[in-house]
């Protein structure tokens, strides 16, 4: 499906997408912070499901973060000012649940990992 996750990460989405589909009430941690290297967006995703939809915390860098779904194929696609592409932080260790990164998110206009 994409070459920015590992099989790993991607294993956990999905696993996420199928537990919060059984149990909406989850609140899981990220899996994984995407970014644009030449840009402001980033994205913190908790779920993704088999049709390719991924939700999670997106921030496109304009002072309002939101938690919503996203086409994991947009993402892939996505180039930033220098034609770049999406990236996958890898050195991002989640240390709490989506709902607080948010949260601290709402209130600082950006996604604070």
């Amino acid at each position: 499906m994409t070459t920015i996750l590992n099989d790993a990460q991607r294993a956990l989405l999905l696993a996420n997408g199928r537990a919060l589909t059984a149990n909406p009430e989850l609140d899981p941690a990220p899996v994984v912070k995407l970014f644009l290297p030449d840009g402001n967006a980033v994205w913190l995703l908790s779920e993704l499901h088999a049709d390719g939809i991924a939700f999670g915390l997106c921030d496109l860098g304009l002072g309002s973060p939101e938690l919503g779904y996203v086409h994991f194929s947009a993402l892939e696609a996505l180039r930033g000012r220098d034609g770049r592409p999406l990236e996958c932080d890898t050195a991002f260790i989640p240390s709490k649940p989506l709902s607080a990164y948010a949260w601290a998110a709402r209130l600082a206009g950006r996604i604070v990992a």
